[in-house]
């Protein structure tokens, strides 16, 4: 493995797995592995058959955070890495529609909390430590935590924790609802597939309909989710996927869906 880290991908049941790894440099990312993790949700996006995507990191920690220097240019231009048309693993610019699943464990610091809060379901390993630690670099928050963090637990907490910089377990994670899931260290990943699996076996247009509903909660308010539901029922209720459901419960049978 080149010193750039890499993103590995593999396909597991309608599941697109993504693994993070820098090991040596407790997965300092890069920007060939923005790049390649950009490539990966993407990928996830863009082909019918992938249904969720699992992103984990190699290891024993998920990551240290940016390496530093290999960024400074990058910053001090103003601008990030230049993703082109990939996915924003931020979901700054561009957000993936499908579910995605992150398992998360040791040191994550500065990114790695950015990254988890742009997924969807988090489980952490009891050895996470978090850190939001750019202020203490000079730096302000450049991958939405200052606003996630007020989005997910408040405008207090947020500032307790990024006003000072510190560092948090697995338990205040979950608590701040950064993480949904709590599990021993060498569980998480195992954990992170089983609810990968659980949320591949819904129905996948019901599933992106009801994360595009949220997300217009989240971004444009009540009215503009309300707005969606004629759309969002017309498409779902005619679906063959609505279909198999009804036939399945009355079948008493698990439904067999397909994606349309």
């Amino acid at each position: 493995m080149s010193d750039d880290g890499q993103v590995r991908t593999e396909v597991r049941d309608r599941i697109l797995s993504i693994e993070i790894d820098r090991q040596a440099k407790r997965n300092a990312f890069t920007p060939v592995m923005f790049e390649q993790l950009g490539d990966a949700l993407t990928r996830l996006e863009r082909e019918d058959e992938l249904w969720v995507g699992l992103v984990t990191f190699a290891g024993d920690h998920a990551t240290a955070g940016l390496d530093l220097p290999r960024f400074r240019q990058a910053f001090t231009s103003g601008r990030a890495t230049d993703l082109g048309d990939r996915i924003d693993p931020f979901a700054l610019r561009t957000r993936v529609t499908k579910p995605v699943v992150m398992a998360v464990q040791g040191a994550v610091y500065t990114v790695g909390i950015e990254l988890l809060l742009a997924a969807d379901i988090v489980v952490a390993a009891d050895s996470a430590k978090l850190c939001q630690l750019e202020p203490k670099r000079g730096l302000a928050t450049f991958g939405g935590a200052s606003f996630r963090y007020v989005e997910r637990a408040g405008w207090g907490n947020a500032m307790y924790h990024l006003l000072r910089a510190d560092v948090f377990d697995a338990e205040r994670a979950l608590e701040l609802g950064f993480v949904q899931e709590v599990v021993p260290h060498g569980q998480q990943k195992e954990r992170a597939l089983e609810l990968a699996r659980e949320v591949a076996g819904v129905a996948p247009l019901a599933a992106r309909w009801i994360k595009r509903s949220a997300l217009a909660y989240a971004l444009e308010g009540e009215k503009a989710a309300i707005d969606m539901i004629p759309e969002m029922m017309w498409e779902t209720s005619n679906s063959e996927d609505a279909a198999e459901g009804l036939r399945s419960f009355v079948e008493k049978r698990d439904p067999v869906f397909r994606g349309r």
